[in-house]
């Protein structure tokens, strides 16, 4: 039987670990500061639908039982009954055997940390460290596992968080009142809420608790974000708690939901041996450490939690260089040149550019390419091509500089192309089962291959500081897959090739401090923490003129902060001045990213192009910090749309409104503002009528506006 072990408070969370000394099993429960006496009494026996429980031979299992605190196993233990096997590597024998050994509580200044250990008969050591700063809202969670045993112990298994208790405002199984919240992603269509009772996910417990219910889901390879990204959350809808962790891995991931009881459970981590081909062997002395997890509670719904991760993101991006701190307008040529980026087409673009707020204009993808080679094959040499930029591509750095503004260049820094000749160079490439990992004309260079390394920091970071770019796109194309050669396992090869890929974002931090990096893997496959935090940007989706951009830009809110999301709007000599709106709006709801032919606009379509970005430039401190909230009324369909939608986001007394419409718009849109003062409307972007604030300023009233149009409305409090 469970009973509260210790207490701590992070701001809003109040956290809790619950002991079973029987067992010997420590778990961790968050609930929201102050509901403390809404927390039920669990039951202690469950109900039987079918056996009397006075039979003689009636094995009555727990109504509830404490979630251990990390979930682990070893190949040499049995595997777990409940017909687990092939579903879930939880609740193993392995993990029984760690006994809780002792915690520890520390504060410094405004850090604090908890630091709980488990211990194995064999000498092995779980450390699970929970840590927050004062003014935290959420967690930070890192698992270490240690051998300091005399054999070897091969892993198949290791969870980065595992949450449980879930719901504690709940005395029984909590039927209708639990719902999953994830977030589905493909290619040009990322970050798609996915909201589904645990009753639909057929994840309500078995009549006596002999069966494992559990949805597992995750993604496997070096895109991150390419089926899920790696957030869920578990919401009780009946007290109105949500609970909700991240992940910080740009590799193979899992999360689980998982209940064989009363109480369910969301832990993730590496994708184990079964989803992930991961297995590891921890000798004699040797640390592991877990990706790290980020958790928070709170009493509000799926969107409240986003907020509070999404805060977190916004506060780590303070330390992105300085000129990223006005959110600098960028000028890509890709929409321009598709792939054919040439000195003079580059510089007259540049020239057209100056004097306004645009500051940042990237050379895209094509500049290396040779004349038997196309943008997309011909990477992975790096030599500018000289028949695009006869007197150097450092000479049209200068050009762009000469015009005010910061150059950017493109690199795919872990993959060569086909046509390139460091496609041969299978030595530094990495390879499954001996050969080479291809990938639709693609190979990859092995990172923790120091000739590798160097040959980057010479290719890459050289041509920067040659040519004083301030900027560089890294993009990231394809997929390694299940994993590589080179470690126990193919996983675990994976594992260690993409502490590489940190390395060399760290890299290229250290060598130019104040060098802008944009994050892309064609568009948005790495929006996930520990590629977002350590660049300035991310390319939010390859949804370049595509009519969904808004949609992917608002769902994009509560996934990563709005400052990071770079979001093209691509403009045409033909563009009507609703096109020009609506592409121009969706550029507000995130970092404003122009291409096109925006050098060949008419006078009335530069003139709304400079409003658009004028106001653009006065509106920037609502976008860099404030909490956004989603009106979505546009079907279910993201390439068709119909109806409209609308992104709030305030921020100290200033709010920003974008509104699209989609097929069969509405003859108006009234939208309710937020708080309880009125609100004057100071800014505009629109080509339909003027919008207005009715009753006594808490009403914001934007008039009929035909299909696929966007209006930006700045308003201020009082």
């Amino acid at each position: 039987m469970a009973s509260l072990y210790s207490t701590f408070s992070c701001g809003p969370i109040a956290i809790r670990y619950l002991l079973d000394e029987s067992t010997g099993q420590i778990g961790l429960e968050l609930i929201p500061a102050g509901l403390e006496a809404q927390l039920a009494t669990p039951r202690t026996a469950q109900p039987w639908d079918v056996y009397d429980a006075s039979c003689a031979d009636a094995v009555l299992e727990p109504a509830r039982t404490v979630d251990p605190l990390v979930q682990i196993k070893f190949a040499h233990d049995a595997y777990s009954g409940g017909f687990a096997q092939g579903h879930t590597m939880q609740r193993s024998p392995s993990t029984a055997q760690f006994r809780f050994a002792g915690q520890t509580h520390e504060s410094h200044r405004s850090h604090h940390s908890v630091v709980s250990r488990l211990q194995h008969p064999l000498d092995l050591e779980l450390e699970h460290r929970l840590e927050w700063q004062d003014g935290d809202e959420t967690l930070q969670v890192q698992t270490t596992i240690r051998n300091r045993g005399l054999t070897a112990v091969s892993l198949e298994m290791l969870s980065s968080f595992s949450l449980g208790n879930l719901s504690p405002f709940c005395p029984d199984d909590a039927p209708g009142r639990m719902v999953l919240h994830r977030f589905r992603s493909g290619w040009s269509a990322e970050g798609r809420l996915e909201s589904r009772s645990l009753e639909e996910l057929h994840l309500e417990r078995s009549w006596s608790g002999s069966a494992v219910r559990t949805e597992r889901f995750g993604q496997v390879g070096s895109l991150p974000v390419r089926q899920w990204f790696p957030l869920a959350a578990v919401e009780d809808q009946v007290v109105g708690v949500t609970w909700a962790a991240q992940l910080e891995w740009p590799g193979s991931w899992q999360m689980e939901v998982h209940r064989r009881y009363d109480n369910v459970a969301l832990t993730g981590g590496l994708a184990d041996r079964e989803f992930g081909h991961w297995q590891k062997a921890l000798v004699p002395g040797e640390t592991l450490r877990a990706p790290l997890a980020i958790l928070t509670c709170v009493e509000g719904d799926v969107d409240a939690a986003c907020a509070r991760l999404v805060q977190r993101l916004e506060r780590l991006a303070d330390e992105q260089p300085a000129v990223e701190q006005d959110l600098p307008i960028t000028f890509n040529e890709f929409c321009t040149t598709w792939g054919d980026p040439q000195h003079d087409k580059v510089v007259r673009i540049a020239r057209h550019l100056k004097g306004t707020p645009v500051r940042y204009f990237v050379i895209d993808a094509g500049w290396y390419k040779r004349p038997d080679a196309t943008w997309a094959n011909g990477h992975g040499d790096w030599q500018p091509s000289a028949a695009l930029f006869p007197k150097g591509i450092e000479a049209t750095a200068e050009a762009i500089r000469r015009q005010g503004l910061i150059p950017g260049l493109w690199f795919e820094a872990e993959t060569c192309g086909e046509h390139s000749t460091a496609f041969s160079l299978i030595d530094h490439l990495l390879k499954r089962d001996g050969i080479p990992i291809t990938a639709k004309g693609r190979r990859f260079w092995d990172l923790n291959d120091p000739w590798v390394r160097d040959y980057l920091s010479e290719k890459i970071i050289g041509l920067l500081e040659r040519g004083s770019f301030g900027y560089v796109k890294i993009d990231y194309n394809e997929t390694i897959g299940i994993g590589c050669d080179g470690a126990e396992s193919q996983g675990e090869g994976l594992r260690q090739h993409l502490l590489g890929t940190w390395q060399l974002f760290d890299q290229l931090r250290e060598r130019l401090p104040e060098l802008v990096i944009e994050n892309c893997a064609s568009g948005g496959h790495r929006l996930e923490p520990s590629i977002v935090r350590r660049t300035a940007m991310s390319s939010f989706s390859d949804a370049h003129e595509s009519l969904e951009i808004p949609i992917i830009g608002a769902a994009l809110h509560r996934l990563i902060p709005p400052r990071q999301s770079l979001i093209w709007a691509v403009l045409r000599a033909n563009d009507s001045r609703r096109r020009i709106c609506y592409s121009l709006a969706a550029g507000f709801l995130g970092r404003l990213c122009l291409s096109g032919d925006i050098d060949q606009l008419s006078d009335e379509q530069g003139q709304l192009l400079r409003h658009g970005l004028d106001l653009y430039t006065q509106v920037t401190p609502v976008i860099k910090s404030g909490r956004s909230q989603l009106v979505s009324q546009h079907g279910l369909s993201w390439r068709y749309p119909k109806g409209w939608q609308a992104v709030l986001r305030e921020s100290d007394g200033q709010l920003l409104v974008v509104v699209h419409t989609f097929a069969a718009a509405p003859d108006e849109i009234r939208l309710p503002l937020p708080g309880d003062r009125p609100w004057r409307v100071v800014g505009e972007l629109t080509d339909a009528g003027a919008a207005s604030v009715e009753q006594a300023g808490r009403v914001l009233h934007c008039p009929a506006a035909a299909d696929f149009s966007g209006r930006v409305v700045w308003l201020k409090a009082g």
